[in-house]
């Protein structure tokens, strides 16, 4: 029986990063749950052929946008289940036993992970995580960087990931809404934007953006306030 899950990977200039991604992924492939990887990348100039060739990834090149890089590759994918993972997100020790589990019980439901910052402490990093994870619950709106897995099946009918440049995993989420799990397992992402802009700065800022998406922003014109 082939392994179940396609990962899929988005990347532009990531290489660096992408090392600890791909140790977390050890746990799957030890238990027979990783069938694929696929690095979706956005024009690197950063190695990641060399990288894909290393960790005998698929790699798939396409103009940057982190819509279309993960529309690409899960085209490209032959899992019965899809995970959508951020270049810069590390899963949690004991993801894999509760992957079996969701496989076993949830195909009509996606999952997605609680929300930590990877080698972080004091408040202003709980409180910014606190949040992702009651927004998760409360509103079913992770973001991205909470990983997401999610059956062929379901993907397909609710239409996949837009190609849009931002916003992509709040487009596909509300089309999840309701049926969406949200595990107590923390995956730890980069806390690097956060640290370089302010805490409470960086949080408000993506309140804002979401607000804006919500009520009818451009996309596009998200993203370039965002690279800001």
């Amino acid at each position: 029986m082939r392994a179940p899950i396609s990962v899929i990977i988005p990347t532009l200039n990531a290489t660096p990063k992408l090392r600890d991604t791909m140790l977390s992924l050890m746990e799957g492939l030890d238990a027979g749950l990783v069938r694929e990887l696929i690095l979706s990348d956005g024009g690197s100039t950063d190695g990641v052929e060399k990288m894909a060739d290393f960790v005998g990834a698929e790699l798939i090149i396409g103009a940057p946008s982190r819509g279309g890089q993960l529309k690409r590759g899960a085209e490209a994918a032959q899992g019965d289940w899809l995970m959508f993972l951020h270049a810069d997100t590390w899963l949690p020790e004991g993801w894999a036993e509760a992957t079996v589990i969701h496989l076993a019980h949830g195909y009509d439901k996606a999952m997605v992970y609680s929300l930590g910052f990877r080698d972080t402490k004091g408040m202003r990093a709980k409180w910014t995580a606190g949040w992702a994870n009651l927004r998760s619950n409360w509103f079913d709106l992770p973001y991205g960087d909470q990983a997401l897995l999610i059956s062929r099946d379901m993907y397909d009918e609710v239409g996949g990931f837009d190609d849009i440049p931002l916003m992509e995993d709040v487009a596909l989420v509300r089309k999840l809404k309701g049926r969406i799990v949200l595990s107590p397992l923390c995956v730890q992402t980069d806390p690097t934007r956060y640290q370089t802009h302010g805490w409470l700065r960086q949080g408000g800022r993506n309140l804002v953006r979401l607000l804006r998406y919500l009520l009818g922003a451009d996309p596009s014109a998200l993203a370039r306030s965002y690279r800001r």
